[in-house]
């Protein structure tokens, strides 16, 4: 009798502690939220209301790993709670593992067949899916030595054969009817004839580009710049600090880049960062500082205010963005634009590393994809990967400060020249060096652990001075993660988190960082900044797939 009187306490403390945490999740306080819920959990961990609402909260982290693992206990813990399934397949997506989340969007659906909200997302889900597949399907084969560059023509072409080849057509046509058939054998009746109608269109609209001879990329019509195009120009192949500053000015209006100079950055851009290693070593004279940046995630304006408080980017005043410039934000292809234009314009003002989220499978979700499409056109989304596959993966500055988006590795060990050995011109793979330069983070215990975003590790204090002392390095300076105040040092001061995009997606209400570095003694000072305000788009305008599921 003694113990469930106990058992009793423990549960009616668990719920006063499980409204904190629910107003600390109102709040947007989600760190306080998951540590409340964590507590709740602590006491009564039979409670599968505890374990979904903790998920939620780590999603709101795009902490998807453990989001996953949260949700998957809420079912542990009671198979009929179907918000467990909900936020299971949610993070599934956030993940990209598509057929994962239908199961558990199929298993919802059947416990709650008449829920308007259910039947909703579940349709919205296998239409996403759907048509992810066929885009991957479809996708033929491009040879490494082939661009979208080729594709866009500067000059008026005749018409002729397209120059998709017999092979890849074929390709083209097995793959839509080998995803009909997938869809019919595994996707409801309805879903499954939206998938042969979509692929019928498809094809008819492929047979009209390769039998028609219209080119399938941009051609000079598209290009050629329209006498009333009162924009931003590039004369000749130069671009000039006039031309970024008119640019920058035109976007902050919301007015747009002639297609025509877009392709121009893209291009010098790409042959700029194809040339430079995956590690790159920056030398600082005595007396002159850098500046690093984390984050900005598509928030122009606040990078307007960066450049504001901070100065433009010169030779004399020199920045590095550490990654992830685009998603979430919808103001993401300014902000690519802008810092691209500066890097043509003088490659030493400015350095740019890659993120997570220079990838495909990452802009597909979350926004970037969709807002080029919108603003642009497809052809212009392959060729912003193919420039993000030549972005490097890490600096050194000064030969004592490590830069890098996400963190370190598996295995101690690791060489600064391991890392300039990387293959980094393609996709970020699941693991491996290159993808846990992207993908890891810090945690507050030595080891190594799990991610909580499900890809990388997490790496602790001992792991972080290995590293440093391996290398003759002082400091490790990762972005990645939001902080409340712009910055966090951890692990006896030996690594700096930087995320330069105050009040993360308009919800998070945080502040943005920017650290300088003085030669000699690469000392980091640290300013903060707020957010400023920016047109009404909300974040995720663009990203028609995942938007619903925040």
């Amino acid at each position: 009798m003694p113990n469930m009187d106990i058992n009793k306490s423990n549960a009616m403390h668990a719920e006063e502690i499980k409204c904190l945490a629910n107003q600390a999740f109102a709040a947007h306080k989600y760190v306080r939220a998951i540590d409340l819920y964590t507590q709740a959990i602590e006491l009564n961990n039979q409670n599968a209301v505890y374990w979904a609402n903790r998920a939620f909260a780590h999603m709101k982290l795009e902490e998807y790993g453990s989001a996953l693992e949260d949700a998957s206990k809420a079912i542990e813990v009671n198979s009929r709670y179907f918000k467990g399934y909900y936020r299971r397949g949610a993070a599934y997506l956030a993940m990209g593992k598509f057929k994962e989340a239908l199961k558990d969007f199929q298993q919802l659906k059947k416990m709650c067949p008449k829920d308007p909200d259910t039947i909703k997302k579940l349709k919205e889900c296998e239409k996403a899916i759907v048509k992810l597949n066929f885009e991957e399907a479809i996708a033929a084969p491009v040879p490494q030595t082939d661009s979208s560059v080729n594709s866009i023509d500067f000059h008026p072409v005749g018409k002729g054969s397209s120059s998709t080849s017999l092979p890849t057509q074929m390709a083209i046509i097995a793959a839509a009817v080998a995803t009909t058939a997938i869809a019919v054998s595994t996707l409801s009746a309805k879903v499954a004839t939206l998938v042969a109608a979509i692929a019928v269109v498809v094809l008819i609209i492929m047979g009209t580009r390769w039998w028609g001879g219209s080119e399938g990329g941009i051609n000079a019509n598209t290009l050629d710049v329209e006498p009333q195009y009162s924009g931003a120009r590039i004369e000749g192949d130069i671009i000039t600090l006039g031309f970024v500053k008119k640019m920058m000015d035109d976007f902050k209006n919301q007015k747009s880049l002639h297609k025509r100079y877009v392709f121009q950055i893209l291009q010098q851009a790409k042959k700029i960062f194809k040339a430079l290693p995956s590690l790159v070593d920056i030398t600082i004279p005595e007396g002159k500082r850098l500046t690093v940046c984390g984050d900005v995630h598509g928030q122009f304006y606040d990078l307007l205010n960066i450049f504001e408080l901070n100065g433009l980017p010169s030779e004399g005043n020199p920045y590095l963005f550490n990654g992830d410039f685009v998603d979430r934000g919808s103001f993401s292809l300014e902000v690519i634009l802008t810092l691209f234009a500066v890097k043509c314009m003088s490659p030493s003002a400015i350095h740019l590393s890659r993120g997570n989220h220079e990838s495909k499978s990452m802009n597909k979700m979350y926004g970037f994809e969709g807002e080029v499409k919108t603003k642009l056109n497809e052809t212009f989304v392959e060729l912003f990967s193919e420039v993000f596959c030549c972005l490097p993966l890490a600096y050194v500055l000064n030969k004592k400060v490590f830069v890098v988006h996400g963190g370190l590795f598996s295995d101690d060990g690791v060489k600064l020249s391991d890392i300039r050995a990387i293959n980094r011109f393609r996709e970020p793979p699941e693991e491996g060096l290159m993808s846990e330069l992207l993908w890891s983070d810090p945690q507050p215990y030595l080891g190594r652990g799990p991610s909580k975003r499900g890809v990388g590790l997490s790496f602790g204090e001992d792991v972080t001075k290995r590293f440093l002392q391996d290398n003759n390095l002082d400091l490790l300076v990762r972005s990645h993660e939001v902080k409340d105040e712009g910055y966090e040092i951890e692990h006896d001061g030996k690594l700096i988190t930087v995320f330069s995009a105050p009040n993360y997606c308009d919800q998070m209400g945080n502040k943005g960082a920017f650290i300088h570095f003085e030669a000699p003694d690469m000392k980091p000072n640290i300013v903060t900044f707020s957010a400023v305000p920016h047109p009404d788009v909300k974040p995720m305008a663009y990203a028609n797939f995942f938007q619903f599921f925040q």
